[in-house]
């Protein structure tokens, strides 16, 4: 049998790299855009129902369905600092990732309601006040524009923020084809651009959630993380000075923002050391984005089940 060696990363340090771009940045930002985005879809709702708008009910669902989004990512991102436990031991990081799986799932819901009502109004278009959707999807344009801006330099690093990102760019761009719709219907008269509008609408949301669904799928089925390759790794692991064999090599996510690894390096010469096992994390770390690695070295094969 061979000899084992644990080692995980100095926890301090680590953390402190894994943070640097997590959610708990954006709490100012997820205030912000709950209030402003909660305030408008009243104000929308209201003026889309009182001028027959389609397109205006269409963005309010759009704008409540990023309020909940919003809510959820705002919730997980609290969830993820609060210290692991006995029972859960890695915390509650993983929750970032239920958060987005439940984003996706919610705009799908949005979708088909809104979907379904813009079917029914093009078999029967009724009459809308242009003026309205100009002036109530001008002001979304300007709260969605704000707000889009505040997650912006996160969207790269953690998927939470760039589906609050996603969604309130889209928003944005709804709120720009509804009031080109309230000009058109202002200049032509012709009631069948509001549900085409809304339709459009529906399709916007539609792409946005699918890639967002697809990664949030991903990570809860413990996919190596987007940026990260898994043979790049290897093939740094297998190159180490003593290392005759790599298995048990396991890539995942351990939240939206952070990644964890295990390793068994069979090394027949013999265990290299705490200071070579420091080197190998620190270069997981910065130059695969692996902030929690566990390597296990082992003087000869251990016989081992799965994919080794």
């Amino acid at each position: 049998m061979g000899i084992g060696h644990s080692h995980s990363h100095d926890d301090g340090h680590d953390h402190g790299h894994g943070h640097a771009h997590a959610p708990k940045d954006f709490g100012r930002a997820f205030l912000i855009g709950i209030v402003l985005n909660t305030g408008f879809v009243i104000v929308e709702a209201v003026y889309g129902w009182l001028s027959g708008s389609m397109a205006l009910i269409a963005d309010a669902g759009h704008n409540l369905s990023d309020v909940l989004a919003l809510l959820l990512a705002w919730g997980a991102s609290v969830a993820a600092k609060k210290p692991p436990s006995g029972r859960f031991t890695y915390g509650y990081k993983s929750s970032t990732i239920l958060a987005a799986l439940a984003n996706a799932g919610l705009l799908l819901v949005a979708i088909g309601a809104i979907a379904f009502e813009t079917f029914h109004r093009m078999a029967e278009p009724a009459p809308v006040q242009g003026m309205t959707m100009v002036i109530v999807a001008g002001i979304g344009i300007a709260i969605n524009t704000g707000t889009a801006l505040m997650f912006m330099r996160g969207r790269e690093n953690d998927i939470n923020v760039r589906g609050a990102f996603l969604h309130m760019a889209a928003d944005a761009l709804v709120s720009v084809g509804v009031v080109l719709a309230g000009f058109a219907i202002l200049m032509t008269g012709a009631l069948w651009i509001d549900p085409v509008v809304s339709m459009i609408i529906v399709l916007v949301i539609a792409w946005g959630t699918w890639g967002l669904l697809k990664d949030s799928v991903a990570m809860s089925l413990l996919a190596v993380p987007k940026g990260i390759s898994e043979s790049k790794v290897r093939g740094y692991l297998a190159g180490l000075e003593g290392v005759k064999e790599i298995h048990e090599l396991h890539i995942w996510p351990m939240s939206t923002t952070e990644t964890a690894l295990t390793a068994h390096l069979v090394m027949p010469a013999g265990h290299p050391g705490d200071e070579f096992l420091r080197e190998v994390s620190e270069e997981l770390e910065h130059h695969h984005r692996i902030g929690h690695a566990t390597i296990q070295v082992e003087t000869s094969r251990i016989h081992c089940t799965g994919r080794c």
